[in-house]
This record gives structure tokens, sequence and C-alpha cells, in this order.
């Protein structure tokens, strides 16, 4: 085993660990920063295997941007807790079956004969060259791409505002 395959592996289950706690925290704050650690590996993940570009892309877009909108999104809203459980017993049994599914297939394509194995060609492209592209074929998507988030941001902000005559949230809430 070379020191690539360990290092693939390490960020592997690194990836695996932080998106798992992501999904399984009450705390929105708490697995949001957990999913940013999880774009962090996608990243490093993206330059082990020689795609320093996307790497970057996720550590500036992902982690940087979108995830940093979430977080004061999340803080912004003060979301409050309430007694029932987040995933009800009932929701346990489809997903644990799901969950089992896919790891049998999982476990089918990587122990599959490898000899049948057809090599995939090489896909490199320089950043200026996939900048151009994305720019020239694409511009309208990211242009409405970039509104959509201008407009969850402005809806974030309107429903973390509160009536000017409205005492704070934190004031009403103690108890008298």
């Amino acid at each position: 085993m070379t020191l690539y395959s360990i290092i693939f592996y390490i960020l592997g289950l690194e990836i695996l660990v932080t998106t798992v706690l992501a999904v399984s925290r009450h705390d929105m704050v708490h697995a949001v920063i957990y999913l940013i650690m999880s774009f962090f590996g996608s990243a490093l993940l993206f330059f082990l295997l020689g795609a320093p570009f996307l790497g970057a892309l996720e550590v500036i877009i992902y982690a940087g941007a979108i995830m940093i909108l979430f977080l004061f999104i999340v803080m912004m809203l003060n979301m409050k807790k309430t007694g029932k459980p987040d995933f009800p017993s009932t929701q346990w049994v489809p997903a644990a079956a799901l969950s089992l599914c896919v790891l049998m297939l999982i476990g089918l394509l990587a122990f599959i004969d490898p000899s049948n194995h057809v090599p995939l060609e090489s896909a490199m492209a320089s950043p200026k060259a996939f900048g151009e592209f994305l720019f020239r074929q694409h511009w309208l998507s990211i242009e409405i791409i970039s509104l959509l988030l201008l407009v969850a941001l402005i809806g974030a902000l309107a429903l973390g505002r509160q009536a000017p005559g409205e005492p704070r949230k934190e004031e009403s809430e103690t108890p008298s």
C-alpha cells in the first residue's frame, strides 16, 4: 500500500465521518461546521487526485461562500428546539434498508473482477480553458444561480427580522 492510497483512505474516512456527523447533529450550527469540514476533505481529495483547480473551487465556492452563507442564515433564524425527535422510528427502517442496499451495491462494484474494466481516458483542462467554456457556454445559468442565492439571502433576512413593535424573542421567552 502506497502513501497516496493511505492518505486517500484517511481522507475518505474523514469525509464519511464528518458528513455523518453533519446529518446527525441536532444543533444546526454544528451541522454546518461539520459539513464545511467535509468539504475541506473533499478539496484535499481533489488535490490528491491531481485536480487542484477543482480543489480550490471546492474551498472557495462551497466551504467559503455557500456554507458561510448557510451558517449566517442558521444563526439569524434562531431555531427553537422541540420535544419531538428529529427522526421518528418509522423513518429508521426504510433508511436502514436503503443504506444496506447501497452498501451491497458498493461492495459488488468494489470487488468484481478488475480484469474486465475499461480504462478511462484522462480529461485534463487548464483553468483558463475551463473558465472560458463555463462563461461562454453556461453564462445564463451562472447568473440565474447567483440571483437565486441573492433571493435566498433576502428571504433569510426577512424571516430573521422581527416586527418593530415586537419584543425581542429572548425577552418574551423568559418565564415570569
